[in-house]
């Protein structure tokens, strides 16, 4: 079973609240439980792949735009490996 991932529950997390939607609305609208749909948020578990679709068509967005966000966050959460702190070299300027 894999690890739940932060970026994609701070993602799924901040798209409901920028839409004014709640918990349980959405939970209705993707038909998965409020419980699930809180888990989820809050990084305790992985949705599966259809409870993700789901929950983006109830959010009205795209799975490119989904997949974008949650790439986006991953790397303000954990930098490259590569990038010049993790190797011991001054930042560029």
């Amino acid at each position: 079973m894999s690890r739940p991932d932060p970026a994609l529950a701070t993602v799924l997390k901040r798209f409901r609240l920028q839409r004014g939607v709640t918990q349980e609305a959405l939970a209705f609208e993707a038909n998965v439980t409020i419980a699930t749909l809180s888990r989820i948020e809050r990084g305790v578990t992985s949705p599966n792949w259809t409870s993700i679709v789901a929950i983006a068509r109830a959010l009205k967005m795209g799975l490119d735009e989904l997949a974008a966000a949650v790439m986006a966050e991953q790397r303000q959460i954990m930098p490259s490996p590569l990038s010049p702190l993790r190797v011991g070299l001054p930042p560029e300027n």
